[in-house]
C-alpha cells in the first residue's frame, strides 16, 4: 500500500490518507468540498460544493495517476436526501459513460457541516 497525497485537495485532518495505491487500484478517501486554496467550502449550497468536492477528487486521481475514467465505484454522503436531484446535476457532468456504480447515501451530518462529500475507487 502506498500513499498518495497532492496539496490541489485538501489535507488529511486525522490519521488516514487522501488516497492509497494498491496494485492497479486507488481509493479515496471522502473528500469534503473545501478548496485547497482557501480552507473554506466554496459559496452556494450543494450544486457548488458537489462541483469543489469532485475538483478534489479528480486531483488526488491525477496525482495518483489516474483520470475520472478510471473510477468505478463511488459513494456519495448527502446532509439531505432533498439535495439529490441538484447533486446529481453536477455528478453527471464529471463522468461519461460508462458510468461507475454508485450509493448515495444521507447521514445525519457531515464533518465541518459539509452538504456532501464523496469517496471513489478507481482502477486501470
Amino acid at each position: 500500500m502506498k500513499p498518495v497525497s497532492t496539496d490541489k485537495a485538501p489535507a488529511a485532518i486525522g490519521p488516514y490518507s487522501q488516497a492509497t495505491l494498491a496494485g492497479n487500484m486507488i481509493f479515496l478517501s471522502g473528500q469534503l468540498p473545501i478548496d485547497p486554496a482557501t480552507g473554506a467550502f466554496p459559496e452556494g449550497g450543494v450544486a457548488e460544493q458537489t462541483a469543489q468536492s469532485l475538483a478534489n477528487v479528480r486531483a488526488i486521481l491525477e496525482k495518483g495517476g489516474f483520470s475520472m475514467a478510471d473510477v468505478v465505484k463511488t459513494t456519495v454522503f448527502l446532509a439531505d436526501m432533498g439535495d439529490f436531484a441538484a447533486m446529481n446535476e453536477v455528478y453527471k457532468q464529471n463522468f461519461s459513460e460508462p458510468f461507475p456504480a454508485r450509493s448515495a447515501v444521507a447521514v445525519k451530518t457531515l464533518p465541518k457541516g459539509a452538504l456532501v462529500e464523496i469517496e471513489c475507487i478507481a482502477s486501470k
